[in-house]
């Protein structure tokens, strides 16, 4: 959303705007009744990320800064489609293994995308990138594991969304998005397909996972 500001803005020649965004694991809720929660600010502005920093720290809420906007901001929306894939795998009735399994292979091809993005790694072992996937991927007040985990239990995509009363999951639409991204860019993210076709092109859940299973064998730390 900064490069959309930037471009936006940037019609106006004389105006130069200080940009930065701010991501990490934290349910609105929970910080609003004073849970202790740490997030990320980013920005190629480092003096404005200081300031951020100094202006809305307190004892219940600590922010970190980073230089890296790009993975700071791919690493909010990416995660948000790994839940939903997290979710179907709780709807299904999978275990703990099915789950961190998928968290960490999600993990994975974030990674992938955010450095073909011009992203850094080290970002996404951070708060805006592991931090916030685990966050979604397991907290019950994640409206896109949510989605996933209605899906798993076999309701219409359609039928979820009406549940919602207005209510958001960002990954629904993201997840298309990041097929566009991962296709411009030659980086293969197979969680996020699979679910982009039981999303969008009706494709059983439990047919997914199975794909996602008995896919070609590799290496872990191929990237």
């Amino acid at each position: 959303m900064t490069e959309v500001v930037s471009q936006v803005l940037g019609a106006d020649e004389s105006f130069h705007p200080r940009l930065g965004a701010m991501s990490g694991p934290s349910f609105a809720k929970e910080v609003a009744r004073g849970d202790p929660t740490a997030i990320t600010i980013a920005s190629s502005d480092e003096e404005l990320a200081q300031t951020v920093q100094q202006a809305l720290s307190d004892p219940r809420f600590r922010l970190y800064t980073n230089a890296d906007v790009t993975g700071v901001e791919l690493g909010g929306s990416l995660k948000n489609v790994i839940a939903i894939a997290a979710g179907v795998c709780d709807g299904l009735g999978l275990g703990h293994n099915s789950v961190a399994a998928l968290i960490t292979r999600g993990l994975a091809e974030m990674t992938r995308l955010v450095v073909a993005c011009g992203g850094q790694r080290e970002t996404m072992a951070g708060l805006a990138g592991l931090g916030d996937l685990v966050l979604t991927c397991t907290g019950g007040l994640s409206r896109n594991r949510t989605v996933g985990v209605e899906l798993g239990q076999g309701r219409p995509l359609a039928e979820i969304i009406a549940g919602m009363h207005g209510m958001v999951a960002e990954g629904v639409l993201t997840t298309s998005a990041a097929i566009g991204l991962a296709r411009a860019y030659g980086v293969e993210m197979p969680i996020t397909e699979k679910m982009h076709a039981v999303l969008h092109d009706g494709k059983s859940p439990r047919e997914a996972i199975h794909e996602l299973m008995t896919r070609s064998v590799k290496s872990e730390t191929w990237l």
